[in-house]
Formats: structure tokens, C-alpha cells, sequence
């Protein structure tokens, strides 16, 4: 995987990275799995979430027939 930033964001990663005494690629993992965590508790992402595995599982049905 990789992964682009813009030239901004990329040096304010790279701040907090230093600041908090921690390599970038440490950084981006911390920041992916709060994202994660925080998606995962709202209730409209829950829903769409849902909705999405039922229009997957329907895919799946018909690929078995």
C-alpha cells in the first residue's frame, strides 16, 4: 500500500510524528485505527454498513446458483 499526502500534510504528519517521538508510518497506523474506532461507533455508518452486507450477501446467493 502506499500513500500520498500533500506537501502540507505531510509535514504536519511529520511534526506531530517527531513531537509525539514516533516514526510517521507509526503515526498513520495510530491515526487509521482511531478513524476506524471512531467510525465504527457512529450509528449511520453502522447502518450503512449493514445495508452493505445484505447487498453483498445477495451477490454472493446468486453466484452460487
Amino acid at each position: 500500500m502506499s500513500l500520498r499526502l500533500g506537501e502540507d500534510l505531510g509535514a504536519k504528519l511529520t511534526a506531530v510524528a517527531r513531537a509525539d517521538g514516533m516514526p510517521i508510518s507509526e503515526a498513520i497506523r495510530k491515526a487509521i485505527e482511531y478513524y476506524i474506532d471512531a467510525r465504527s461507533k457512529d450509528e449511520a455508518f453502522r447502518d450503512r454498513l449493514k445495508q452493505l452486507l445484505e447487498e453483498d450477501q445477495e451477490v454472493f446467493k446468486r453466484l452460487l446458483k
